[in-house]
């Protein structure tokens, strides 16, 4: 079960590609019927930049543009006496994603490609903001004196531009190479920040806040960002009657232009009551010292991969891969002068060794097989060195060795033609090896070495008739684990095998939830009804709880999920059809906090949609589709008895954290009219509605304010339409 995931970000992206639906994709991944077309449109939006900062995301457009333009093209060509066939495709937005695409082959000899893409990401939040070299390594830090919202907005935004090549060669009927070589640069800058409160254990000479100073700062600072990511390919492969093999290589290589980000700070910032002061001692060089971007850094991956037949029945996969990461981005050359002595960079190194077997079987008819087994150790050969010291405690950096083992094996019988079983196992056990002693950990009572996870699953599937087949599934998991490590600050751990003793505190501790010992139920149901000739629905609820134990009474205690789905089409005649969804989905988190509190985290997400396509006449085609989405984050709080005065009179005061809700409507209609056999006109309209309440920014009109009186702004009602034409010409 995992943690709730926002729907929106799945969907932020089929906006952006509005305008690309508006004009027909042009990326053709089979030969045409065509030897080549043509297309070119405009379109045009409603509303302003808040209107559409969550449409605009990868659309290109700047915040304030109402219009755009749209090239396409894209040509095949075939010879079948040399057997070879060249293929050419571009896409070209103003200001908006671009694309070009080239491959030539020969059929079973050869093939060559080419391609390169650009976009422009904008964060839907606008930052009013009074920092000056925002997106730079210097950025400079003055209050707004105006007060809020009197500063400039500053468009947070980045590029990227990729470029890719890839050749195959067929060596002989067996033997195959491949080769691809892909590069990304990454440009602009992203929201970002730092933040310090006085006094602190690891700034021991920073004074707290009075009425005539300030010792805290929460200061937005955007990311620079300057960077390119290359990746490197190769791969032999054999395909024999029995046996298929494949090696390769694989690289990747990060390059970091900017390794880190030293601000200039005002000498006076806002409190948390928003009174302009001058900062405590020692707080402003704490806000001025560099702060770390990401390193340059580089891994390395050899695999052998391969299946083998025994048998018509029985066949045998497998694969072994070794890879090995570094990280040697320079201390003083990213701007870092306070490394331990005689140590240049952190010296990184990860190697990992993987070793996976399967074989899948069918001793009799009616009975299948399959087993798997996943080894995959993985070393740390980074140095120790003295990285913190906080006052008269030292602490090293700390090596995170990896040993997990993974196993399933499954049984499959068919009873008869209509009753089929299905019946496994797993495991997953993960060691993380012997904590480093030098090192410590912070926000955490205590952690363990080795967790045992051991799973059983169930699935029978029927079917009751011609036209309805269902199955439904079982699945229980549960997982423990060795003895808990309590940490010593810097002089490594003491295993504790009385954890209700009251000398360990840990009645009252914190546990890392992936440590916790967990019993995991499932229960699966999916069907496929036929209802009638053309009518058909598919139907998928299932629901799962988790309930997590440690020596704690604080922490996580439960996780429920539930979803429930339907999906359905419909054909009214032959020239048109009808197709829809229903979807509902509920996560629920429930845990005990410091202060008596209690919090239940309930996240529920419903959906609903109908399509219709259709041909109303031999030239005309016509479709769309009308979406709904409504999801709501709640995060309910109660306190027992024993909570204080101060906290029991907040919450009726407030009624704790208010909810979190979005809503989304989409109509998007569309029509094709065909001039003649080589040329076409299409139409799009779409209309977008989507209103969130993330009160994190904005709550009732009340911004969230940085210490410097910036503030992030987003709309939280926002609509647009778009109105897109294009002209398309094919010939061949």
């Amino acid at each position: 079960m995992t943690s709730p995931v926002r729907p929106l970000d799945a969907r932020l992206t089929l906006m952006a590609l509005a305008l690309l639906s508006a004009f027909g994709s042009v990326q053709a991944q089979v030969a045409p019927a065509y030897e080549g077309s043509v297309n070119i449109g405009v379109g045009a939006f409603s509303g302003d930049g808040a209107d559409r900062s969550i449409f605009n995301q990868y659309n290109g457009l700047r915040p304030g543009a109402s219009g755009t333009g749209f090239g396409g093209a894209d040509y095949y060509r075939r010879d079948d006496e040399k057997g070879t066939s060249t293929q050419f495709r571009a896409v070209d937005e103003v200001n908006g994603p671009r694309e070009l695409g080239f491959q030539w082959k020969r059929q079973g000899d050869w093939k060559f490609s080419a391609d390169y893409r650009e976009i422009v990401r904008r964060d839907p939040n606008t930052p009013n903001t009074g920092v000056s070299g925002g997106g730079t390594t210097t950025p400079l830090v003055a209050p707004l004196l105006g007060g809020p919202g009197t500063g400039n907005d500053y468009d947070l935004k980045t590029k990227r531009q990729g470029l890719g090549f890839a050749f195959s060669k067929v060596i002989t009927r067996q033997w195959q190479f491949d080769v691809s070589l892909n590069s990304e640069h990454k440009e602009g800058s992203r929201l970002f920040g730092i933040g310090m409160t006085c006094p602190s254990a690891v700034a021991p000479g920073c004074r707290p806040g009075t009425g005539t100073e300030t010792g805290t700062a929460i200061l937005l600072l955007p990311e620079p960002i300057d960077s390119n990511h290359s990746q490197a390919e190769a791969r032999f492969t054999f395909a024999g009657e029995q046996l298929k093999l494949s090696a390769g290589y694989y690289g990747s290589f990060y390059q970091n232009q900017n390794g880190s980000m030293t601000p200039s700070v005002s000498g006076s910032l806002y409190n948390p009551v928003g009174a302009l002061l001058p900062l405590a001692a020692g707080l402003q060089p704490i806000l001025g010292q560099p702060v770390a971007l990401p390193p340059d850094n580089q891994a390395h991956q050899l695999d052998l991969s391969g299946a083998y037949a025994f048998t018509r029945t029985t066949q045998m996969n497998f694969k072994l891969g070794y890879s090995r990461a570094t990280q040697q981005d320079n201390f003083a050359a990213a701007g870092f002068t306070a490394a331990p002595a005689g140590v240049s960079d952190l010296g990184g190194k990860l190697t990992t060794s993987l070793a996976q077997v399967g074989v899948t079987s069918r001793p009799m008819p009616k009975l299948a097989l399959t087993a798997n087994l996943r080894y995959e150790h993985r070393s740390d050969s980074t140095p120790i060195n003295l990285y913190n010291v906080e006052g008269t405690s030292t602490y090293t950096n700390r090596q995170y060795p990896l040993t997990t083992v993974k196993g399933k094996a499954e049984a499959a019988y068919q009873f008869s033609s209509d009753y089929r079983g299905l019946l496994g196992i797993g495991l997953n056990n993960v060691d993380r090896d012997t904590f480093t002693p030098s090192s410590a950990i912070a926000g955490v009572t205590a952690l363990r070495q080795k967790t045992d996870e051991n799973s059983v699953r169930a699935e029978l599937r029927k079917r009751m008739g011609e036209d309805l087949s269902g199955a439904i599934s079982l699945e229980s998991a549960k997982r423990d684990g060795s003895n808990w490590l309590r940490d010593n600050s810097g002089t490594g751990v003491t295993e504790v095998t009385d954890t209700g003793a009251a000398s360990t505190g840990f009645a009252t501790g914190i546990f890392p939830v992936n440590l916790m010992d967990r019993k995991r139920d499932k229960v699966k149901f999916n069907a496929d009804w036929q209802a009638m000739e053309k009518l058909s629905l598919q139907f998928v609820v299932e629901a799962g709880k988790d309930r997590f134990s440690s020596p704690s009474i604080y922490g996580v205690h439960s996780a429920d999920m539930s979803n429930a789905s339907l999906d359905w089409n419909y054909a009214l005649t032959d020239a048109w059809n009808l197709n829809g969804f229903l979807s509902y989905g509920r996560q629920e988190l429930d845990q005990a906090r410091p202060g008596a509190a209690f919090m239940a985290y309930d996240n529920t997400a419903s959906t609903v949609g109908i399509g219709f396509t259709g041909k109303a006449t031999a030239k005309l085609d016509l479709g769309g589709t009308l979406s709904y989405m409504d999801e709501k984050n709640v995060y309910a709080q109660t306190l027992d008895s024993t909570a204080d005065a101060g906290s029991a009179a907040l919450l009726a005061a407030t009624g704790g954290l208010p909810n979190i809700v979005y809503r989304q409507t989409r109509l998007k209609l569309y029509g094709r009219y065909a001039i003649d056999k080589q040329s076409a006109v299409r139409l799009v309209f779409t209309y977008d509605n989507a209103r969130w309440n993330d009160w994190a920014w904005n709550y009732n009109g009340t911004p969230y304010v940085y210490s410097d009186g910036t503030t992030v702004n987003r709309k939280q009602d926002q609509s647009v339409s778009f109105l897109g034409v294009s002209y398309i010409y094919q010939w061949r």
